[in-house]
Formats: structure tokens, sequence, C-alpha cells
């Protein structure tokens, strides 16, 4: 039973008698308190998706939840299902837009390194790879000599994500982009 202040970010908690996966935590260190942080999670109930805010001392001990982390490939959309196919069985499973809407700007056609977290059978979340290759749709024209300098300008990727990246890279260049802070490293 880990503390509230070890958990991370779509972890599988129970708490009240339900299982929820952690979407978001924001620590705040209250002034005038003596001792510890807060940890405000918003949890998302695995069965019917509903949300709960709730904050816990760091010294809380919250339940992990029984899941399972199983490696999938990106297989196709149909409306709001995105489809994904576990990698060792082929077994097909489906999310919902809403529960994966901001993991989507990571996930292109080719995307490596994606696990499907599992409640109960259920996929209930997306564990994305720390990095991830993008091809960059539309920017501003490269200058030339641009590589000597440290300004940067913003480029769309096919995922509809916006970074900044540095003058001398193009339209049509594949990026390396880090997926927890939304920033470029590098070409692919």
């Amino acid at each position: 039973m880990p503390r509230a202040s070890e958990i991370k970010k779509n972890t599988a908690v129970e708490y009240n008698n339900r299982v929820y996966i952690v979407r978001d935590i924001e620590r705040s260190v209250p002034q005038g308190r003596a001792g510890g942080s807060l940890y405000r999670m918003r949890l998302y109930d695995v069965v019917t998706n509903a949300k709960v805010d709730e904050t816990f001392k760091d010294s809380d001990m919250l339940n992990l939840a029984d899941l399972v982390k199983r490696p999938v490939t990106f297989s196709y959309a149909d409306g709001d299902e995105f489809v994904f196919m576990d990698a060792e069985d082929y077994t097909p499973y489906s999310l919902n837009r809403e529960s994966i809407a901001d993991d989507l700007l990571f996930i292109g056609e080719d995307t490596q390194g994606l696990i499907a977290i599992l409640v109960s059978d259920a996929p209930v979340a997306l564990e994305l790879p720390p990095t991830v290759d993008l091809e960059i749709v539309e920017t501003d024209p490269s200058i030339k000599g641009g590589s000597a300098t440290a300004r940067t300008k913003p480029a769309k990727l096919t995922t509809g994500l916006v970074i900044q990246v540095p003058e001398h890279i193009s339209t049509g260049d594949r990026v390396r982009v880090n997926v927890d802070e939304r920033r470029f490293l590098g070409r692919a």
C-alpha cells in the first residue's frame, strides 16, 4: 500500500470500494500547515468513467488496484472509438476518444511502445513511451544558417500537436518529441 505521495499518473487505485484511474495530480504545500503536502487527484471510475476530485495528505495510504499492462499498436479509429491491437495475442482493445484525448497528440500511425492498461480485462488507459517520432506537416520555411542560432519557431505535427523547433527544421522532417515535456529533442 503506497502513500499518496508515491502515486503516479495512470495508476489504478481502489478508493471507496471502487477502482479509479489517476489522471491528474496536483501537489500543494499550504502555508501555515505543520508538515506535509496535499495531493489533489483527479480520479476516473473505470466502469462508469465518472470523474471524482479528491485531496489526500502525503501520508494517506491508498490501495493499488490489480491492473495488467499489455503492449499494443494503434489499429484504427471508428468514430470516437480508437482500437488498439494487442501485440502478442492480437486482442482488440477499444478506448473512447474522451478517455485518451491528451494521448492522441502523440499517437501516429507507426507509434511504437504503446502500453494498454487493463483493469478486470477491460482497457482503461494508455501508457505512452517517453519519446515519439512524428512528422512536421506545417512550419515556417527553414532559414539558411539557422542552425547556428538558438531561435525557435512553431511546428505543427501530423497529430495536431504544436511544438517549438529550431529554425533549420522544415516541413516534412521527422522529429523526436519528449512526451512528458512536449518538447523537441532532435531529428528522428
